[in-house]
């Protein structure tokens, strides 16, 4: 299927998204936002797709924010809509049972950072930028920035970057817990592609397992999250893929998963 604002292509198990407006830095806009969703929705239904990577069109831009050339005609409550929409995508593609990861390969400014954010984990180009610019709009980061960024790098960090809007770069990112790792600029995507079919490889269900317990561990206590995590390790010696991988180890071979936790 064709879009106006984005591209998809998968292979080898790998699905790649790429923001495609390089010319607007690849600002978000609400139809984006429209193409995106409809991508990971379908994405989560396909079991051949085991991992999402999503990067910028161009050499400058990941996503540079949200486009604020309709700003000026928005009054509260389509400000609040917007809000929600952004919102509602980036839930999904952080619930999204398969492991995402952002390629930034330049800015990721406001609604960039935000979407960043919600992906599993970031590798980032040296070239990278990270910040919440939105105060300097007389605005406050609307996509979720307040909350996960200040999940990520601590409260007071996070007050700081959202409350000065100033952007770090991508070794500072990493020194902050922000960002994975961080390659040479042409080397970004080829590493991430490596990366992900390492993770294309695994169990599936597996992956998704991890994925679950550690984002529900986050908000609740640590003993309520050691449950969860015994519950999940339970259930996983219900699958074939945990049978496959205890005798693959046993008899000194490579493991070939192929099925879900509850196959």
């Amino acid at each position: 299927m064709g879009y106006e604002n984005i591209l998809f292509e998968a292979a080898d198990g790998v699905g790649v998204l790429t923001f495609n407006r390089p010319k607007a830095l690849n600002a978000l806009t609400t139809n984006t936002l429209e193409e995106v969703k409809e991508v990971v929705e379908s994405i989560a239904l396909a079991r051949e797709i085991r991992v999402l990577v999503l990067t910028g069109a161009g050499d400058k831009a990941f996503v540079a924010g949200a486009d604020i050339t309709g700003f000026q005609t928005l009054n509260p409550l389509q400000a609040r809509h917007f809000a929600e929409l952004g919102q509602g995508v980036f839930f999904k593609l952080e619930h999204l049972p398969q492991p995402v990861i952002a390629c930034v390969n330049g800015f990721a400014l406001g609604g960039g950072c935000e979407i960043a954010m919600a992906c599993d984990f970031i590798y980032a180009s040296e070239k990278a930028r990270f910040g919440q610019p939105e105060v300097n709009l007389g605005l406050i980061p609307g996509f979720g920035g307040t909350q996960r960024l200040a999940r990520m790098v601590g409260r007071a960090k996070a007050k700081e970057l959202c409350m000065t809007g100033e952007a770090i770069d991508a070794q500072q990112a990493r020194e902050l817990g922000l960002v994975a790792k961080v390659f040479p600029a042409e080397q970004l995507l080829e590493e991430t592609l490596k990366a992900a079919k390492l993770l294309a490889g695994k169990a599936p269900g597996v992956l998704r397992s991890i994925k679950q317990v550690i984002n529900r561990g986050l908000d609740v206590d640590l003993k309520t999250g050691c449950a969860i995590e015994a519950e999940a390790f339970g259930l996983c010696f219900a699958s074939q893929d945990a049978q496959e991988g205890v005798s693959a180890f046993l008899e000194k071979r490579k493991p070939s998963f192929k099925g879900s936790l509850t196959d």
